[in-house]
């Protein structure tokens, strides 16, 4: 029988503050870039859990999740490999402070992002910055 490798599980948050500003955090390891708090999905964890966890761990900020976004699955949405991604929407209040595996964690102002941006998160970003303001879902 052939070894079967499957996508590996992840979750990202769209973090919001209180003032509308978007909380990024800058990566420490490669890819390069601002990216949204994420990470991988531990086996026997659930895909919300996760992402509060991995808020928690690159940004200090207890997050609560509001609603699911979209999932992101584009076989090139990582150049390490095949990740599927789950995006939420979340709210949190303080000011971030980078940890785990991020330098630092900013809030920036929707017209003010950093460049450059990891994996599709530009993409992420446009399509929950459309929701926010129209309710307007990605299409399939």
């Amino acid at each position: 029988m052939p070894d079967h490798r499957n996508p590996k599980p992840t979750v990202d948050v769209v973090i919001l503050l209180p003032d509308g500003r978007v909380v990024l955090v800058e990566r420490r390891n490669p890819p390069a870039g601002w990216a949204l708090p994420g990470g991988f999905v531990d086996e026997g964890e659930a895909l919300a859990a996760a992402a509060v966890r991995e808020a928690r761990e690159e940004t200090g900020l207890e997050v609560t999740l509001v609603e699911q976004l979209h999932t992101y699955s584009d076989p090139r949405r990582d150049p390490r490999h095949h990740t599927i991604s789950t995006v939420f929407l979340g709210r949190a209040a303080g000011a971030p402070k980078g940890g785990d595996d991020a330098l630092r964690a900013e809030a920036f102002a929707w017209s003010a992002l950093p460049a450059p941006l990891a994996f599709d998160h530009a993409e992420i970003l446009a399509d929950a910055r459309r929701y926010l303001l129209t309710g307007a879902r990605r299409r399939l």
